[in-house]
């Protein structure tokens, strides 16, 4: 499980940079990926989006998906790994 958190800005706060307020992000590895680390996916929370993202370059963009769309996904996933 990967620990680290991903900080960034909220949307609320001023675009001076002054009065700002960050947010972290607590990426989680997939259950489903290799035990070697090679191949990860990983998940990280918030209310109102799951983000996604390849372990392998964390420097790209997560795919941000709604709640409702994970929820969805998720059971499929599990039966196209089994």
């Amino acid at each position: 499980m990967s620990n680290d958190l991903t900080w960034f800005k909220s949307t609320y706060s001023s675009p001076q940079g002054d009065d700002c307020v960050e947010v972290a992000l607590d990426w989680r590895k997939s259950t489903y990926s290799s035990p070697q680390a090679d191949s990860c996916v990983e998940v990280a929370a918030t209310p109102r989006t799951i983000h996604v993202r390849d372990s392998k370059d964390t420097t790209l963009t997560p795919l941000g998906l709604h709640p409702s769309a994970w929820a969805a996904f998720v059971p499929f996933a599990a039966a196209q790994a089994d």
